[in-house]
Parts: C-alpha cells; structure tokens; sequence
C-alpha cells in the first residue's frame, strides 16, 4: 500500500510534524529502514511490536517499518500506566516496544520498572535526546536504546532479503493487535488482518470523499483505531497528508489550522465545540477546512449547522464502530441533513450488514430498541489466545455482538441509546465499569465499589464511583481520587466519588447500576 502511495501520489508532502516535512518517496525511504532496523532485531512474520508512544512522525515510520519486517503491531495507551501497559507487553508478549522519554509527565520506561517482561527483548526510545539506560524488571532489564542506535542496526540487512520479506506478507496475515478493555476486567487483544484493514479504511475514506489535496490534522491517537486506520491508513489510500498532533492541545489546534491549511478534522464533538467558543475564533483563518468526521458522544443538530455556517465545513458526518470491527460499522453519508447527522450514526458501510436484535438473534421491528449486531469483512479474527470470548462476542452465523442498544429506522439509519455492558466514553474513550472497579477494590480502604458514567458538557461522559468502605478503614473523595490518578489511565479516573453503606443489588447479587445513574443524575440536576 505504501509502494503504490509513492507511484500514485509521487513528490507530494505525505507526513508534517513541526519541522519533519516528508514527501511520499522520503517516507518510503525511512520506511525501508525502519523495516530493516526491525528485520535486524529479529522481528519475524507474526512477531508482535508494541508502541507506546504519542502521535509523532517516527509512529508512522515505526508503524510500516514493523508491518514490513511481518510484525503485528501492539499500540498501547499513552494515558496508561505501568501496571496497564505492563498487562498488554505480557499478554502480547511483546519482542520489542518503542516508546518515548516521558510524556505527560509519565516516564514510561520507569514505570515498567518490577514488572515481569521476560518475552520483551527491545526498548527503543524515539527523539534526539533519548539515552541508553538500564531499568530493572522482574525477569528482565530493560536496557534501553535510542531509536537512531536501532536503525543504525539495520545497515547490515540486504534490500533483497527486504523485499522478499515484505513479499510474503499477504492479506490474511495478521496486521494489528489492538487491547480493547471488556466487562471482564481485563483488556482483551482483538486480531485483525492486513486486508480487513486495508479495505475497512479504503471504504471509510472513500465514504467520506477524503481526498489527495486534504490536509488532515489526526488528533485522535494513534493507538487507537480511528487515529491509526482511519488516519494513517487512509491517507496511504487516499494521498492525503498526515499532520499528526500528540495531544488535543486547542491551542495548538487553532494554530496549525491557518498555518497548514488543514482541511480535515475529526474526533468528538467536543474538539468542535471548543473551536467554536474560543474568542480567537473570531479572527480565525477557516476557510482551508472541509471535512469532518465525529461522534462517540452526543451530537446537537445546533452543532452541525454551526460548523457549516460559521466554521465553513463542506461535509460533516458522524460514525459507529468498535475495535472489533476495524473502527468501522455505520456512518452518515455527506449529503445527509443535519438532523440526520446529528442524531444518527447513519448507515452501514458497503460490504458490512448491521442489524437489531432481540436476546434470542432475531431482528426487531424498525423503531424497536436492540442489540446491535455487524457482519462482515470487517469483523475481528479473533480475540487473542481466548477461543471462549471469542465464541460469546461472534456467533456462529458471523455476526458480532457489540453490547450496544439501538434503534434503526426504516432508511437503515442507527441511533446507539445505551450501552448494554455498561461502558461509557469520556472525550472519545471508552470506559468499561467493571476494569476501573476491579482497579479501585485494591484501595485498602475500599470494600466494594460501582463506577457509572454520567453526562458531561465538556467531556461527553464521566465517571462517578460509589464506595463501601472497607471496615475500620476510610478514605476522602480526594484521596480515592489522587490514588486513581496515580494508578490508571487518566480518562478512566471518577470524576465523583461517593460514599455509601451498601450498594443496591437485584435478586441475583447484581448492582443495579441503573438506580445508581439515577442518583448520580438527581445530584448533579441539584447541583447544577
């Protein structure tokens, strides 16, 4: 894919980041030795790679570098910390992980430090000022190297055992490994294909009319389906420029905009919104903006008529899909209506069926509440080395059941209403109940614990926990909250917490959640 974007879209800039400036055949070149680096260090066809690190220009040259040399590419959140990458190394069982110094002032390789990584055989840190160093881990040291170090071991690889190499890598292989976070507690790795993927973004791309000349500013990371299928690999099947941002900095945001006539713009509503609001907006250049591409939250029709009217946007669609779909399921089409777009999904992608359904598989009437089921080429292989989460997520027809509740019109069109597992999402992420809780029971002053998502105006959704304490034990909201912090992924952290005698639950021992969204509802309308 990337040989055919140097024959299609030639001396064209493929890849900005500051004052990285790469045309397309300059990618490749680094490309090549970043795939030989990889090739040195033994990375073999079905190898995993993991990458932890934030959006940057080496991610993308590191991303094709390790697909070339056969590897499987693992990302891992840039918001975890050691203890959640540390799963994901293991259960991968990660060869060789490229990350960064620090970022948000996480020092990832430190952070590994006492874990048990005894399959992890490379630590390559991106940027000039990286250093060799040595970190403790059970198991393993964690000597580290420079990313430059690591290319530099792939001089000795000849181009030919290259190109041979890359041949043999055909669409059935395996392309990516990405942790999706389950009910269960555990993040689980969903596998997918070189040619699912490929196809998957071709087909989105195609959908929303992303072109050659776009200029596309990917804020929504890397690690993540959107970031890295509907952004690195659409602009390989479309030609449109990478801008890579490593964090949603809004300052940054208003700045590149004018400065890089950046067409494209996706992630939530919240990334729009804040545009809207900032007073810089008023002597803000807009007019090189043309496409963009939300949801994972609610989206007000108000919105989608401001973008267009005072923002300049051509086309503004919204999405469905789940990492075990590719990213992909449903989506708005570029000549819906703004009601349409604000408060759908929209439709199935080509190729892909989805549909509602009953506890027993059979489709709803239209207009009915369901479970929503897709079907396609799209769909996962497989959850990685678990034969019996795979069977309970995939019938035995092909459909996979997403855990989502909708309702789909007579045209097809989708509404998600609920979440059937629970999950909710805050600013673009998903948040699964059940693994924060599982995180928050090691308090030592916490005996039960019940996270529910509530309604947020600037982040779509937070976290509200409701705890037992542990007897003869306390703690403060802050203290539960700071010791969170220093233990999860930001996103996952509640925003409340509340303290309670004992959480409500059903005949059969479950929480009910829902009386406890209730609460959390009734106190913020109080407050409010």
């Amino acid at each position: 894919m990337l040989a055919s974007a140097i024959e299609r879209f030639g001396d064209a800039e493929a890849l900005v980041d500051g004052p990285v400036r790469l045309t397309w055949p300059a990618l490749g070149e680094r490309v090549a030795e970043a795939a030989a680096a990889f090739v040195a260090a033994d990375v073999t066809l079905g190898d995993r790679v993991a990458m932890w690190a934030p959006n940057c220009w080496e991610w993308v040259v590191a991303l094709l570098g390790l697909q070339s040399a056969g590897g499987v590419l693992v990302p891992i959140n840039t918001r975890y910390k050691g203890a959640e990458a540390a799963y994901v190394l293991a259960k991968s069982r990660a060869k060789v992980l490229v990350t960064v110094d620090s970022f948000l002032g996480n020092d990832y390789v430190a952070m590994l430090a006492g874990h048990d990584l005894p399959h992890l055989q490379r630590t390559v840190v991106l940027g000039p000022a990286a250093a060799a160093r040595p970190v403790s881990a059970a198991g393993a040291r964690l000597a580290t190297e420079s990313w430059d170090a690591f290319l530099a071991g792939g001089t000795a690889v000849d181009p030919d055992d290259l190109r041979v190499r890359i041949a043999a890598i055909g669409p059935e292989a395996t392309a990516d490994l990405l942790f999706t976070s389950g009910t269960t507690g555990r993040p689980k790795g969903v596998v997918q294909a070189h040619g699912q993927t490929i196809r998957s973004s071709a087909t989105w791309a195609t959908q929303v009319g992303l072109r050659a000349d776009d200029r596309y500013l990917i804020v929504n990371p890397f690690f993540h389906a959107f970031g890295y299928k509907a952004g690195i690999v659409a602009c390989l099947a479309t030609g449109a420029t990478m801008l890579p941002l490593p964090q949603l900095d809004m300052a940054a945001v208003m700045a590149i905009i004018p400065a890089e006539a950046i067409s494209m713009i996706p992630g939530p509503p919240t990334i729009y919104q804040t545009i809207l609001n900032r007073p810089e907006r008023q002597t803000l250049d807009t007019t090189s903006l043309r496409l963009a591409v939300t949801g994972g939250a609610s989206v007000p029709v108000s919105l989608v008529t401001r973008m267009r009217d005072e923002l300049g946007f051509e086309t503004v669609v919204t999405a469905y899909g789940l990492t075990e779909s590719c990213g992909f399921a449903t989506m708005c089409r570029h000549d819906d209506d703004p009601e349409t777009i604000a408060t759908t999904s929209g439709r199935a992608m080509p190729g892909v069926e989805v549909l509602v359904v009953a506890d027993d598989g059979t489709e709803v009437p239209r207009g009915q509440p369901g479970e929503v089921v897709v079907r396609g080429y799209n769909v996962m292989r497989e959850y990685f080395e678990d034969p019996q989460q795979t069977a309970e997520a995939i019938d035995v027809d092909g459909w996979l059941h997403t855990g989502d509740v909708g309702v789909m019109d007579e045209r097809g069109y989708l509404r998600i209403t609920d979440r059937k597992k629970d999950m909710f999402i805050v600013g673009g992420f998903n948040v699964y109940p059940a693994e924060v809780e599982g995180q928050l029971v090691e308090h030592p002053a916490i005996a039960q614990v019940a996270v529910v998502g509530v309604p947020d105006e600037r982040m779509g959704e937070v976290g509200v926990a409701y705890v037992v304490s542990a007897t003869g034990a306390s703690a403060t909201e802050d203290e539960v909250i700071g010791w969170a912090r220093a233990n999860m992924a930001n996103f996952k952290v509640p925003r409340r917490v509340r303290f309670v005698e004992s959480l409500p639950f059903n005949a059969g021992g479950k929480v009910l959640k829902y009386e406890l969204r209730e609460r959390a509802l009734a106190e913020q309308g109080a407050q409010s």
